[in-house]
């Protein structure tokens, strides 16, 4: 009985390692959009979206057997977006990430519409809101960021002419 369970376990471990392998990296920059840190070069550079991701991969790795079948970057994802919905409070000071100017619901809608292509619909159950909210959330998060001008210098792709003043 032991060493079934003990097989059991280092399957699911290398399971479970798979799927972060994979799935790491993504998740790890949604979290990162979701908290409004700027992604640095060096290990630890986003601790909230660190301590975001690790809390969420926690709990599905906690229900990963009852999961067969299912998709547990979907779990993940569900367990990522109600971590942020619950901690918002700790993520409303901007920290100069690309979405630090907006608020934390506008910028949960926006990662899960837009980053993640979430439907509204599926995005408006996951966050208990109706569909019309997560509509105008995305519009107006989508304004905000349209509107305002870059941090330092020309965006990206954009022509500088030279010698013009």
């Amino acid at each position: 009985m032991r060493e079934r369970r003990a097989r059991d376990e280092r399957r699911r471990a290398r399971e479970f390692d798979a799927f972060v392998a994979g799935a790491g990296g993504r998740l790890l920059h949604a979290a990162t959009l979701l908290t409004g840190e700027r992604p640095g070069e060096r290990p630890g550079a986003v601790p909230g979206a660190q301590r975001l991701l690790v809390g969420a991969l926690a709990r599905t790795y906690a229900e990963w057997d009852r999961m067969r079948g299912g998709d547990p970057y979907e779990y993940t994802r569900q367990q990522l977006a109600a971590r942020f919905a619950r901690a918002a409070w700790r993520h409303r000071r901007p920290r100069g990430g690309v979405l630090a100017g907006l608020a934390p619901q506008e910028r949960l809608v926006l990662v899960l519409r837009l980053y993640e292509g979430v439907a509204e619909e599926q995005t408006a159950a996951t966050l208990g809101l109706p569909v019309e909210r997560v509509r105008t959330l995305a519009t107006r998060a989508m304004a905000t960021l349209l509107s305002t001008p870059p941090a330092s210098g020309p965006r990206p792709g954009a022509v500088v002419a030279e010698g013009v003043t």
